[in-house]
């Protein structure tokens, strides 16, 4: 018999679903009267953000809206967004938040695949909206955001209801619903998909928990922080900081558009500490023109993911007064899950080989019970010398509950017990991981792989290049070579011819770009350069 089993059930006092809605009610309850969210010209308290999220949750709740219901949102990062984070799962629905950039086909796609019930969307998307809408066949609730600060010309109606109006019909003493259990559903985003359909990665109560608390103690955020939103909140729920920053009674600084003289007014204006950015986030910053910055008047904390950085990114962006942690992540993942901890003993580097440590993505956070590096044929672990490479594979409470209506896929990913990124990378012998590519981008010559990252960083040093891409170009006589496409600094010229001895310099022949194209490079909105784009000159 043992006992430490027997009479100790879980039982309403002991034991309650983890779910992230319950820091908003802390924030309005410890800090009713603390400024919660910023939007220019409009300011919430803390209990203000409480009332009207629980308003729009009873709303909701009145035209029908229940547990297991997805609530679909195309919006900016604006208030309204960042309400939905509480608003719709305090109904126990689910809240579907969708790329603003997607096409009219692939929006219609994403409502019809997620069964959304209601669509709240931005005016200023009405043109993709309404051919999305005019391919459905469903009659969905479609409710409008009207934002002033938008422009104006492109605020054309949507919908029959709007986000103030149908908030309004909500009652202020709603009861809103805990989760019966934390691995109930709290929200639903699409991953971008480069080949057919994208996928839609289901998120639960506990993970969304547990990615909060994780990232502030990973990253070492304070109370009373002030966070800009320069990530999308529609791209992971914002990396989970909707949730995270009202544990911390923060305040939350919302940005539109990525504008970078906007970036450092609101740095300056709100004494903003922490955000987060892609490298090509951190690239437009440290390229701004010299009018457009403000001088920091504090350290300013910055994560960046998405995307690998060049290493020479970082020392940038630390000459102007931003301090630079590098994390690594995916949508399936709530975000991100490893980072570069800074050991002590790599201050003695020089700030060459410093950076080069930056750029690794690391090791796992608080929140991830184990990151490896597995041949993912035999599942085995691959050596740490640096060198052998591996696929990430990842495994802890921060791993999505499974891709929506797709049981082969889900299977797929998750194989023999582990989630499989699709990321190629090497393990260190001190423990951290360095990303060499994306399956699908490894460049196979003559048989050797490349890894385009490399190349990238590389040419990144360059002081001509502001942004590199490299891919794999068809070789009758190799199979396939590398070719860079190059976004070059304003009045800053360079040569194919220059470049290419410049890559001659440190990389082995076989690595070097046998072609370079300059050209504007296509990107997600989260910054992403899109090399299937690319790939398709070819």
């Amino acid at each position: 018999m043992n006992h430490y089993d027997t009479n100790l059930d879980k039982n309403a006092a002991n034991y309650v679903p983890l779910t992230p809605l319950s820091f908003l009610e802390r924030a309005k309850d410890v800090y009713p009267n603390y400024e919660a969210i910023v939007y220019e010209d409009r300011k919430y308290t803390w209990n203000e953000v409480y009332k009207r999220a629980t308003k729009f949750a009873s709303a909701l709740e009145k035209i029908g809206i229940k547990k297991g219901d997805t609530v679909s949102f195309l919006a900016f990062n604006t208030p309204e967004i960042f309400e939905a984070h509480y608003s719709v799962p305090m109904t126990g629905a689910v809240l579907n938040t969708i790329n603003i950039r997607l096409d009219a086909n692939t929006i219609s796609y994403i409502l019809s695949h997620s069964d959304a019930k209601v669509l709240v969307v931005d005016r200023q998307l009405h043109v993709e909206v309404k051919k999305a809408l005019s391919k459905l066949d469903k009659k969905i609730t479609i409710i409008d955001i009207h934002d002033k600060f938008a422009d104006q010309s492109k605020l054309e109606k949507i919908g029959d209801l709007e986000y103030e109006n149908f908030l309004n019909t909500g009652d202020d003493n709603y009861i809103w619903k805990m989760p019966e259990d934390e691995w109930q559903a709290i929200s639903l985003s699409y991953t971008s998909g480069t080949t057919g359909n994208p996928k839609g990665v289901v998120y639960h109560h506990r993970g969304s928990y547990l990615m909060s608390t994780g990232s502030a103690v990973a990253w070492n955020m304070p109370n009373r922080l002030n966070f800009l939103t320069v990530v999308p909140m529609f791209h992971c729920n914002g990396w989970c900081y909707p949730w995270t920053v009202p544990m911390l009674n923060g305040r939350t600084i919302c940005l539109r558009n990525i504008d970078v003289k906007k970036i450092f007014e609101l740095i300056d204006k709100y004494n903003v500490t922490h955000f987060g950015g892609a490298p090509i986030v951190l690239n437009m910053i440290t390229g701004a023109p010299e009018n457009d910055r403000k001088k920091l008047k504090n350290k300013v904390h910055v994560l960046t993911a998405g995307a690998p950085p060049p290493s020479i990114i970082f020392k940038k962006m630390k000459e102007l007064g931003f301090e630079v942690m590098h994390v690594y992540g995916l949508t399936e993942t709530y975000g991100h899950v490893t980072q570069c901890a800074w050991n002590d003993d790599w201050n003695e580097f020089d700030e060459e080989k410093q950076n080069e440590i930056k750029a690794r993505q690391g090791v796992r956070y608080p929140n991830l019970e184990e990151a490896a590096i597995m041949d993912p044929e035999t599942m085995k672990e691959v050596p740490k010398d640096g060198k052998t490479i591996g696929e990430i594979m990842l495994r802890g409470n921060v791993v999505m509950k499974g891709y929506f209506k797709d049981k082969t896929a889900t299977d797929k990913a998750m194989a023999g017990g582990w989630f499989h990124s699709g990321d190629l990378a090497v393990m260190h012998p001190d423990g951290y991981v360095k990303i060499q590519d994306r399956s699908k981008d490894i460049i196979i010559s003559g048989g050797e792989n490349i890894s385009s990252i490399e190349i990238e960083n590389t040419l990144s040093k360059h002081p001509s290049v502001s942004i590199a891409a490299v891919v794999a170009k068809p070789d009758e006589k190799w199979g396939e070579v590398p070719c860079a496409f190059i976004e070059m600094v304003k009045d800053k010229p360079t040569t194919e011819k220059e470049l290419i001895s410049f890559c001659k310099e440190t990389l082995a022949g076989f690595k070097v770009p046998k072609q370079v194209v300059f050209c504007e490079l296509p990107k997600t909105s989260t910054g992403k350069i899109q090399k299937f784009e690319l790939r398709k000159k070819f």
